[in-house]
């Protein structure tokens, strides 16, 4: 009996051997990521936007980075093994298919099966990752993203703490997928963070995945009938009593003070919704008068047509920048209250991040709209190129200073919803913080831009030299419009010339006909200003000169988007063939001042200068990158 008892039993054990066998050779290539979480996320978001095709992607590859983040976190590994890539992108598919139809994430994307699996420099691990990093700049990150980043300034505080490692990754990423960038916001949500890749602030600060729970929805909309109810009560009361004080008085100035009070109460009740979705601080007139000195003349760091912008300092030694608009009136509260919505709206680490407003009306300094932002200690990026600050950057500042711009501009044409066209790009508003990261800043003139529509038709705003030529003759305004400014202000900071440059003459060129010149004969090089620091590799430098001058080409077709523009300065992606330009950029300034008077629209050109003729002597052909890089090399080896 007990031989067939021990062969029973041998046959149960082979058998759940067997068994357990297939199981494992069948999880084998069984997709370890678990997109449950993003899951969780999409389904709390009761507010998703449509988005069309490029914004969709990059909505897919963030959501794709959190879920990595998450597993980072169980597993100390960035990505998933090689074998189960295609487990992990039929997942990931099934998830999209429950919210859009129709759309292959990796055929719509250009992504690749096995990038799922590879990132930059071949760092897969969390070892490999911070053996590249200081050990200084993981305990910098730790300081800055170990809390709640719900909330504006702390998200800032922890994206500007992770923008300084980019220095450490240098290498070559592998596709579109999960590039060098990635790396310290995935690592700093699975371990410099407490609350972890799923929490609300986490994934809406680092990944760009904004959460809006639908189940306090009731209770909100309650409280919103209440105050709105309460609000009515009350403001009937006043206009009541406000008329009635008015007919007893009969005098013109409590006139004029009721309408004050009645303007002060609108202007708040539109701030007001604009903070009550953010964490906007609302100063006091007294505070910010102690934190300026009374504004005195000596915290005046900068200077415009809005007004002036002072340095100040809050309780607890914080300092900031305040921008103090003139003029105050009731277009003007318009004009501030729309800044104050455009960068609320907005988080970016190349974007300036807005901390309070204060509004006020005194007898003796009457109305005041001030905003209270973070102060950059380095200036302007104007101040460095044309200003007082003499000592010429070196080129790899100028690379951080272009990279970032562009990032800044891509996120607000594709990455906000919906999408905001800047409109006054140009070297005094992008400042510069401590590390000489970029901030793209002076968000007045900006637009949002609706779904669908190919263009805006709209008077013309901006600074002459900068306004691409079809946005100064017929008010035709698209996000290829902040492409051309973005192109002249790369030209000025690389060259080191203004936007309107004046010859020996005296006739005024612009830099990106003069640029465009040096660039056919093949002297890409010689764009670059004299002496500048610490020079990179002549194929970059010539790189970041022909996509300057293909984002400054007259014709509104050539121009790539910001987000091409990030890929061929940051990746090694080769710049296109320019175009050759069919007609010259010979629209003087009485052309664009008829152009903008026309139809009755007042325009806003903040210069004086305008566009002048520029023709060549002949017409030859652009020629292809490798003719020029060869030209251009030898002779600036002569």
């Amino acid at each position: 009996m007990f031989p067939l008892l021990h062969l029973f039993i041998f046959l149960c054990l082979s058998f759940s051997y067997c068994c357990y066998g297939q199981i494992i050779n069948s999880s084998s290539s069984s997709c370890p990521l678990d997109f449950t979480s993003l899951r969780k996320i999409i389904d709390q978001n009761s507010k998703r936007p449509t988005l069309n095709s490029t914004a969709q992607c990059q909505y897919i590859r963030q959501g794709l980075r959190l879920v990595q983040s998450e597993y980072l976190r169980r597993t100390n590994s960035f990505f998933p093994p090689m074998s189960s890539a295609d487990s992990c992108w039929n997942s990931y598919q099934s998830l999209v298919n429950d919210y859009v139809q129709n759309f292959d994430i990796r055929s719509s994307c250009g992504f690749q099966t096995a990038w799922i699996s590879q990132g930059c420099m071949n760092i897969t691990t969390r070892f490999e990752f911070e053996s590249k990093v200081s050990p200084a700049a993981i305990t910098n990150i730790v300081s800055s993203c170990n809390q709640s980043l719900e909330n504006n300034s702390p998200c800032a505080t922890c994206t500007t703490s992770l923008s300084g490692l980019a220095s450490f990754l240098p290498g070559p990423s592998v596709g579109n997928l999960f590039d060098c960038a990635a790396y310290p916001s995935v690592y700093a949500a699975a371990f410099a963070n407490q609350f972890g890749p799923t929490d609300k602030g986490t994934a809406k600060c680092l990944f760009l995945l904004d959460v809006s729970v639908g189940s306090s929805g009731k209770g909100k909309k309650s409280v919103v009938v209440i105050v709105v109810v309460v609000v009515c009560v009350v403001v009937f009361a006043v206009v009541v009593f406000g008329y009635w004080f008015m007919w007893r008085k009969r005098k013109i100035g409590l006139a004029k003070k009721w309408n004050t009070k009645r303007l002060e109460s609108n202007l708040s009740s539109r701030l007001d919704s604009i903070s009550g979705s953010t964490t906007l601080i609302r100063y006091s007139f007294d505070e910010i008068k102690a934190a300026t000195k009374n504004f005195s003349r000596l915290n005046i760091v900068g200077t415009g047509g809005y007004g002036n912008v002072y340095k100040g300092v809050l309780p607890g030694g914080i300092e900031v920048a305040l921008k103090r608009f003139k003029n105050c009136s009731v277009a003007g509260d318009a004009n501030f209250t729309h800044e104050v919505e455009v960068i609320a709206s907005v988080r970016h680490v190349n974007l300036v991040a807005l901390r309070g407003y204060c509004t006020a009306t005194t007898p003796f300094e009457g109305h005041q709209r001030i905003i209270v932002c973070d102060l950059m200690k380095n200036g302007s990026l104007h101040d460095h190129l044309f200003g007082t600050r003499h000592e010429k950057l070196s080129w790899g500042i100028r690379q951080k200073v272009a990279i970032g711009t562009a990032r800044g501009l891509a996120y607000l044409h594709y990455g906000a919803q919906p999408g905001i066209i800047h409109r006054d790009i140009k070297a005094s508003n992008i400042l510069l913080d401590e590390s000489f990261e970029p901030k793209v800043a002076d968000f007045g003139l900006a637009k949002f831009t609706p779904e669908g529509m190919t263009h805006l038709s709209t008077r013309v705003a901006g600074t002459m030299g900068y306004v691409a030529p079809e946005y100064a003759l017929y008010g035709q305004l698209t996000e290829r419009s902040d492409v051309y400014s973005f192109g002249v202000v790369l030209l000025e900071l690389l060259s080191g010339k203004k936007a309107i440059m004046e010859f020996k003459d005296g006739q005024p060129t612009l830099v990106t006909d003069w640029a465009w010149s040096l660039v056919r004969e093949g002297r890409a090089l010689d764009v670059l200003e004299d002496s500048i620091p610490h020079l990179g590799p002549p194929e970059v430098m010539e790189k970041y000169v022909l996509v300057a001058v293909l984002c400054s080409h007259p014709e509104l077709y050539a121009r790539p988007t910001m987000d091409q523009v990030v890929n061929m300065l940051d990746a090694e992606i080769p710049v296109p063939t320019i175009p050759e330009r069919p007609i010259s950029l010979i629209a003087d300034l009485d052309d664009i001042e008829r152009s903008v008077s026309s139809g009755g629209n007042s325009g806003n050109l903040s210069t004086a200068a305008g566009y002048q003729p520029y023709i060549f002597e002949r017409e030859t052909p652009l020629a292809d990158s490798d003719s020029v890089r060869a030209r251009t090399l030898d002779q600036r080896s002569r």
